[in-house]
């Protein structure tokens, strides 16, 4: 329900007094994995969706975004060029206008492909909004026709409304230079500098972006250091590749305020220190999409943050009905799609899938890029677990000589005990790719041994899982380089 674009498509021929096994609010990632479980069950299952089925994943986040990185890297040559000795500066201009055209055929690819999906398993989907009404009823008004409210009523009912970005009171957001995260997509000319406020995954990635078009740019962050929730010596090794890309970060501050003066944007930090960026994006947070829903007179109840309350299940404080995704507290949206099959197997008794992934992997789309599974070294420590860890940097395989992108490393946190795989954390090319590995792996209960035994193919990036364990066993070995943080 948060996405931006609209969909010619009135839905179905929704009637007063209808009934279904199931209804959804909200066509995002949570709405369609529990959509699908529900319609390979043969339940009556009606997705309402005000926006465009799928949701920012392909609006203005998840795929078009990831399109945005893909694109500037490819078209401006950034990392190559220099490799390669082609000091030639690329048309800024030309590349930009052919990176949203490519966005913009990922994103109608995108929507076509999930409207496919909802098709193909018969799923009846409504344009329009919806609220929650007594006795798990809910209450549509159609998007397009006389908007007549209908009345619905089902056996079950899952909210997955999604989140939104967050836009603090203190900032303008009515100025035509001031952007949050699914603003900026839509600016038709090129800045001359930027300032990104947020040092999390959406910061990271768009600062990433603007820098590979060769644009000053400036990041702010009120934490101690970027991506808070990631393992901190890949956090401190992202810091110095975006420094050493010439990108100004500015950690342990805030914006006091932004406003226009003399016709430039002018934005004062908590520091006392003012910048005066072409324009500014705000990518600090979300916000969850709650407003409108009839939650207070259905009795669904929100937790602290503000979020709907559920249990394990995903059941919310009302019998009956569950919520998932961004809803119940702002996460990956491969997340939410899992959330919305586990709720979905809980309110319909199916047996697909009743639990949710103890491991999910976390993957920050940056340049270059860091993905992590399990424990982090930092909560080894705080854990007080006898841990020890093995590293191998990209500069020490083949495959990181050959591209050029030696910076990258991969880390293995293990027991010192029986060598058992307690964590990956990857920074570096494809690291979302091959965090895969060591996710199977932990899974498994695999100690690093594993990556002793296998075989990679060379040259690879997965060759470093087998140079880490190494490393990791040389540090079982001599007692000189063991961790002594471990207790």
């Amino acid at each position: 329900m948060c996405a931006v674009a609209a969909i010619g498509n009135s839905g179905p021929d929704v009637t007063e007094h209808s009934h279904y096994d199931f209804i959804i609010i909200g066509g995002g990632p949570a709405g369609q994995g529990a959509a699908e479980f529900a319609s390979l069950a043969g339940r009556r299952t009606l997705v309402i969706e005000r926006n465009v089925l799928g949701g920012l994943v392909v609006t203005t986040g998840g795929a078009p975004t990831k399109t945005l990185r893909e694109a500037a890297l490819y078209l401006t040559g950034f990392r190559e060029r220099a490799l390669y000795g082609l000091t030639a500066p690329a048309d800024i201009a030309l590349a930009v206008e052919r990176m949203r055209a490519r966005t913009r055929q990922v994103r109608s690819a995108m929507q076509d492909i999930t409207r496919s999906t909802f098709d193909n398993l018969g799923i009846e989907v409504a344009y329009g909004s919806a609220r929650l009404g007594p006795n798990r009823t809910v209450l549509l008004t159609p998007r397009e026709g006389d908007a007549k409210e209908r009345v619905l009523t089902a056996d079950r009912i899952l909210l997955a409304t999604g989140s939104r970005p967050s836009r603090p009171t203190n900032i303008p957001f009515d100025d035509p230079d001031i952007f949050d995260s699914e603003g900026l997509p839509q600016l038709e000319r090129i800045p001359k500098s930027v300032l990104i406020v947020g040092g999390g995954s959406i910061g990271c990635e768009f600062v990433s972006i603007i820098n590979a078009f060769g644009i000053p740019v400036i990041l702010i962050h009120t934490g101690e250091r970027l991506l808070r929730n990631m393992d901190s010596e890949m956090s401190r090794l992202l810091h110095q590749v975006f420094e050493s890309f010439g990108i100004h970060i500015l950690l342990g501050t805030s914006v006091r305020a932004a406003e226009r003066v003399n016709g430039e944007l002018k934005v004062s930090l908590e520091t006392g220190e003012v910048l005066r960026p072409d324009i500014a994006l705000f990518a600090a947070g979300r916000t969850v999409n709650v407003e409108g829903l009839g939650l207070e007179a259905a009795g669904v109840k929100l937790n602290t943050s503000g979020a709907v309350a559920v249990d394990e299940q995903f059941q919310t404080s009302v019998e009956g009905i569950y919520a998932a995704g961004d809803l119940i507290g702002p996460s990956l949206s491969s997340i939410a799609m899992e959330q919305g099959r586990v709720a979905a197997c809980h309110a319909l008794g199916l047996r697909f899938k009743e639990k949710m992934d103890p491991l999910p992997v976390s993957a920050v789309y940056s340049i270059p890029e860091l993905a992590g599974v399990g424990l982090t070294e930092d909560e080894a420590k705080k854990q007080r677990i006898d841990y020890e860890v093995g590293r191998c940097s990209f500069a020490a395989i083949p495959r990181g000589v050959i591209s050029g992108h030696a910076e990258g490393m991969l880390k293995l946190v293990f027991h010192r005990g029986d060598r058992s795989l307690l964590g990956v954390h990857i920074f570096g090319d494809i690291a979302s790719e091959l965090v895969g590995l060591g996710q199977a792996t932990i899974h498994g209960g695999g100690t690093i041994d594993v990556f002793n035994r296998l075989t990679f193919a060379t040259p690879t990036y997965t060759m470093a899982y087998k140079f880490a364990a190494f490393d990791g066993l040389k540090r079982l070995a001599r007692p000189g380089t063991a961790n002594t943080n471990a207790k």
